[in-house]
């Protein structure tokens, strides 16, 4: 499947890429590593650019583009590793105030996951939690996914399992957290211990937990195409036997399986930006989580020694790649979901 952008969506594209090289370069990725917070004035510049507010309307401030567009940005922000509740701001630009601007920071959590996972919780200044979206209920009788499949019209699941779920703000000092390991040294994680349920909110959470997914899936397909970059580019300088390792076939293989990988995962991430659909975004989770992890592995192997030193950012991406495949609609309930769908 060949998408073809429009002119004002390359332009939207290459000047977040820009945006993103100028302000969050190599060096600051690097620094961050160590120093893992959030730079506010960074946020702040990405709230002046439209990044938070490009869904909302114009009278409201906002943009007005649709979610082709935020894919291509968010496709961005994983090419360049940006940290941060990225996905949580702009699904909740036009529910919490400042947060559009870039002056204040959310976060979103799953309440239903075990454990529940908080991502920069010492920076956030509220807190949305979320329970009953989609991919919720798998494991339940089997005609009861059968028929949230069969009712679905462009990504508006009908009966009770598509429109279930609820919202709630809570305050982060009101929260009970303990910190949690997190694999990603850039994205700091506490689990949250009680579920605060402050002051409910009505949101759409199925359709706010598909459009979670579908633009983390963009994440992963920008960390999946700029691994290929990473290791095509070294492969044509790091030279064995007086040639350039990327002369070898195996390592030729290697390059052109990670390409395919990735624009698969492009092909689907795309159409389900398009469509909508709960299966079309299932499977581009699915296939953008495996096009990161596994181009990551390849791009470390490229790499041979080098790839498991610190210095080498090909082991950010493994690390980012791993944590996100864990966000929003995980392999494992994809997969039964696409498989109930295959047999209704």
């Amino acid at each position: 499947m060949d998408f073809q952008l429009t002119e004002d969506q390359r332009a939207l594209r290459d000047g977040t890429r820009e945006l993103l090289a100028g302000r969050f370069g190599r060096e600051r990725l690097r620094a961050a590593v160590e120093e893992p917070a959030l730079d506010r004035a960074l946020w702040r510049e990405l709230g002046a650019a439209g990044f938070f507010a490009l869904r909302l309307p114009e009278e409201a401030g906002g943009v007005g583009l649709g979610l082709p567009e935020a894919v291509l940005v968010f496709e961005e922000a994983g090419r360049a590793l940006l940290p941060g509740p990225l996905v949580a701001c702009h699904l909740l630009a036009g529910v919490v105030d400042g947060v559009a601007a870039g002056e204040k920071i959310v976060g979103l959590c799953e309440a239903d996951r075990d454990p529940v996972l908080w991502e920069h919780s010492g920076e956030c200044d509220e807190l949305i939690l979320v329970e009953g979206g989609v991919g919720r209920g798998i494991g339940g009788p089997g005609g009861e996914v059968r028929g949230e499949v069969r009712g679905e019209v462009r990504g508006e699941p009908r009966g009770a399992y598509g429109r279930t779920g609820g919202a709630y703000r809570s305050v982060p000092d009101r929260v009970v957290c303990a910190p949690f390991a997190s694999i990603d040294p850039l994205t700091p994680l506490a689990r949250v211990l009680d579920l605060p349920r402050t002051a409910p909110l009505a949101l759409d959470v199925p359709r706010l937990c598909r459009e979670a997914a579908l633009l983390t899936a963009a994440q992963q397909l920008g960390s999946a195409a700029r691994t290929v970059e990473m290791a095509v580019g070294y492969a044509r300088e790091r030279e064995q036997f007086g040639v350039a390792i990327g002369s070898f076939q195996a390592v030729k293989h290697l390059c052109a399986q990670m390409l395919v990988r990735a624009e698969i995962a492009r092909s689907a991430v795309y159409a389900a930006a398009v469509t909508e659909r709960v299966l079309d975004i299932a499977a581009a989770k699915l296939l953008a989580d495996e096009a990161a992890v596994d181009n990551a592995r390849d791009c470390l192997q490229v790499h041979g020694g080098m790839g498991f030193t610190w210095e080498a950012d090909v082991h950010l991406h493994l690390k980012r790649a791993w944590l996100r495949a864990e966000r929003w609609e995980v392999a494992g309930e994809t997969e039964e979901l696409l498989a109930a769908g295959l047999i209704g």
